[in-house]
């Protein structure tokens, strides 16, 4: 069972949690930080060789909670192009071609190994698709996306695996790609979110950021950081707000809080 809501309010810590936290100061050092970003790139791809295409479900949910999909269209059969920044391995990219007809989407990614992975499905056809390596924070998309060219932008859970420092250069990259009046549709997670009270001490990198065991990264957003975020690069913010969800594990009696940040922003 689940309970969800949608909201301008932050997660509200137990004085347990908020004490966790507090004691929690001390930060990675800057030369693992310096060794983290350098190796990025490469975590990410062990992560993928690790887990192959197994780790993340497909996210079927993506329609359901971005009517924005079927609502940009100004009639019904209406062919989209979309961009999937950070596609993975196709976990949201194929549930969407197959239940929309009428997509054209270009997609990328940071690990090369993902991208093999994409390409190897056997839903993938280069006539509904172009999936290319892309590290967005410097590589330019307009090598293989037109500029003012698309329709929908999807952000799902990537921004936060990027550095803090160079999340603007992303939003940057993605504005001349997309047209003007359309949408970067953004899910993340939230600040507070049970991910992020689970890391063990010496995991800070630093506000709201966080290292994993494997080397990969971890932003947790407040709704003023991402809002100061995209409206600094020239975006209108439509929507953003925190999807609070608690996941209830009868079995083990736990009760999971789930925070994340949803939004969509448009380029004027």
């Amino acid at each position: 069972g689940a309970f969800q809501k949608k909201g301008h309010s932050a997660r509200v810590l137990s004085p347990e949690e908020a004490e966790r936290l507090a004691k929690d100061q001390v930060l990675v050092s800057e030369f693992k930080q310096l060794k983290l970003e350098k190796e990025a790139q490469k975590n990410w791809d062990l992560f993928y060789k690790r887990n192959s295409t197994n780790f993340f479900k497909d996210r079927h949910w993506t329609t359901r909670e971005f009517q924005e999909l079927k609502a940009c269209r100004e009639f019904t059969d209406q062919k989209l192009t979309i961009l999937e920044a950070g596609c993975g391995v196709g976990n949201c990219l194929f549930p969407l071609l197959e239940e929309d007809l009428n997509i054209f989407a270009y997609a990328c990614d940071f690990s090369p190994r993902a991208v093999e992975y994409v390409k190897k499905n056997a839903l993938y056809s280069t006539e509904r698709c172009k999936v290319f390596h892309c590290d967005l924070t410097k590589d330019d998309l307009l090598d293989n996306v037109p500029a003012d060219s698309v329709d929908v932008v999807t952000l799902i859970f990537v921004l936060s695996a990027i550095h803090p420092d160079k999340m603007h250069l992303v939003l940057k990259n993605i504005y001349k790609v997309l047209k003007p009046g359309k949408c970067v549709l953004f899910r993340d997670y939230g600040l507070y979110d049970h991910a992020m009270l689970r890391f063990k001490s010496s995991s800070k990198l630093g506000e709201n950021f966080y290292v994993r065991q494997d080397g990969t990264r971890s932003y947790f957003f407040t709704e003023e950081f991402l809002s100061q975020l995209f409206k600094a690069e020239g975006y209108e913010q439509v929507v953003n707000e925190y999807v609070q969800r608690e996941t209830v594990n009868r079995k083990e009696d736990l009760r999971v809080p789930r925070v994340f940040l949803q939004g969509k922003f448009q380029k004027p």
